[in-house]
């Protein structure tokens, strides 16, 4: 039995990047030695145990044969005859296919690989040196996430190039229909992680160019306005809920997100986040912005009255970080613009999100619980209530204004 680091945790010491996690290969073992060992089973689809005192994954080497269409439809082989280079070989890029055998791995995790002492079947050093993504070998195709994986990988290493061969892969593999074979789960998983690397525009970029992003976004108009924005929320660090807004939010005509705008706009935003089963707050988020995003844009313009009602339309009184969630959306649309080279520490151009938050912090000081009762003495029942407590935070607002 002999053990090796592989995949991510290579490539990124390489890289001189920080490495976050390990996984480790397995080959020349079978299962039942592994449980004797100590490893916990833990794999569904192929065998992968947990180590018995770090907990970190061990897989044993396996191939893998396509057998039906889509993620799942794969027949596994895992057995103590499976090299090392046949495993690598079933991997979706060179970068992603260098083995470090374990011995030169500290019990600290700590490592300092050379080429001598790199297994490198697939010429992956080389192509960290050239910074291109390409495929391992034409068993790329038996997988359509590897489509969506190389899009998120060209967001993360941003300066790297997708080789010609590799996209003119992943283009027969949407013709063939292996995207539309996706399941809801990976795709959300893929897009999500795609849209928090260092520049997301790029993971679009990649999509559209093979003909993916038509297939699983079809609502989502990737122009520059749009890229640029998310681009702009990754730069100010934006969490992925405002990340995800600033892609479908549907700027009006100036930046493009969802293609229709207004009502049809949001009927599509919601097919899109139904199909790909978007987390409710992340999608709560995308449609408040869609909804409110010319009105918070257009806010120095409101009087007092208005001003309260478009926090109470954004439900800000009960979920003040998501309306703060939104604006900063809107800043980075405003962010967005070629004259604009926005200061993450520095919102002067887009003074609407500091006025606006000025103004709930206003509206929210209200006492409502005493407007409440006054209201009740004076025989106030039910949506009387509510106006009372409109009119008290209006009443706040117009003199914070004065």
């Amino acid at each position: 039995m002999k053990i090796f680091l592989v995949g991510g945790a290579v490539r990124d010491r390489l890289l001189q990047r920080p490495v976050s996690d390990h996984d480790w290969l397995v080959v020349g073992a079978t299962p039942e030695e592994m449980v004797a060992r100590g490893y916990l089973p833990v794999g569904r689809d192929f065998p992968v145990f947990l180590h018995p005192e770090t907990r970190e994954e061990y897989a044993l080497a396996r191939t893998e044969r396509k057998s039906a269409p889509g993620y799942r439809g794969f027949t596994v082989h895992a057995a103590p005859d499976v090299t090392l280079e046949q495993d690598l070989a079933r991997r979706d890029l060179t970068v992603n296919a260098i083995a470090l055998p374990a011995e030169l791995v500290s019990a600290d995790g700590r490592f300092d690989p050379t080429p001598e002492t790199l297994a490198d079947p697939f010429h992956g050093q080389r192509d960290l040196r050239d910074k291109v993504l390409r495929h391992v070998t034409d068993a790329f195709r038996e997988d359509p996430v590897r489509i969506l994986r190389v899009a998120r990988f060209a967001a993360r290493f941003d300066d790297f190039s997708v080789a010609p061969e590799t996209m003119a892969l992943m283009r027969e593999m949407v013709a063939a229909g292996e995207a539309d074979a996706l399941v809801a789960e990976r795709v959300w998983q893929e897009l999500s992680r795609g849209l928090m690397e260092t520049r997301p525009s790029r993971m679009f970029d990649v999509l559209r160019e093979c003909g993916a992003l038509a297939v699983l976004l079809p609502e989502i108009d990737a122009g520059a306005w749009t890229l640029r924005t998310i681009d702009t929320a990754a730069r100010l660090k934006a969490s992925l809920a405002v990340r995800f807004a600033c892609l479908t939010g549907g700027f009006g005509g100036r930046s493009a997100g969802i293609k229709s705008a207004g009502a049809s706009g949001l009927a599509l935003l919601r097919a899109l986040c139904e199909r790909w089963r978007v987390p409710v707050d992340i999608r709560e988020l995308a449609e408040v912005v869609a909804r409110e995003h010319s009105h918070i844009d257009d806010s120095r313009a409101l009087d007092a009255a208005g001003l309260v009602r478009l926090l109470e339309r954004c439900d800000a009184f009960r979920k003040p970080e998501r309306f703060a969630e939104a604006l900063l959306a809107c800043e980075c649309d405003a962010g967005s613009r070629p004259d604009i080279d926005p200061n993450p520490d520095s919102s002067a151009f887009y003074p609407q999100r500091p006025r606006l938050l000025k103004v709930l912090e206003t509206a929210a000081a209200v006492p409502t619980d005493v407007v409440a009762k006054a209201a009740q003495q004076s025989g106030a029942t039910g949506p009387k209530i509510g106006e009372a407590i409109h009119r008290a935070r209006v009443e706040a607002v117009a003199a914070s204004l004065a």
